[in-house]
């Protein structure tokens, strides 16, 4: 699979990376009902880097809210679960910080 181009928006390209489809519920979903979702938020110093973005619904975004998703996943196993089969592209350590919260 050849990368994107670099003109088509950021948006477009983690969404079709991402199969259009909520990395937290594992539901595909249209275009113009999903979100970029910052893993480690920007307000807690994460940026818009590929390897920090993933899709997400609108409903998950919003119960995510400002939280990393380490901390949004500690307590929720399936969703965990989805995040951790769906969200290839994320950074190693964001992952690996997903795993050691679910064994706290």
């Amino acid at each position: 699979m050849s990368p994107e181009p670099i003109d088509v928006p950021l948006r477009d390209r983690i969404f079709k990376r991402d199969g259009y489809r909520c990395v937290y519920c594992g539901v595909p979903f249209p275009a113009e009902q999903l979100s970029l979702d910052h893993v480690q938020p920007r307000m807690r110093g994460g940026d818009n880097s590929e390897g920090n973005l993933v899709t997400a619904c609108r409903a998950c975004n919003t119960r995510k809210g400002s939280q990393p998703a380490w901390a949004f996943l500690a307590e929720l196993p399936e969703e965990r679960a989805n995040f951790l089969h769906y969200a290839t592209a994320v950074w190693p350590r964001h992952l690996r910080a997903i795993r050691e919260a679910a064994q706290d």
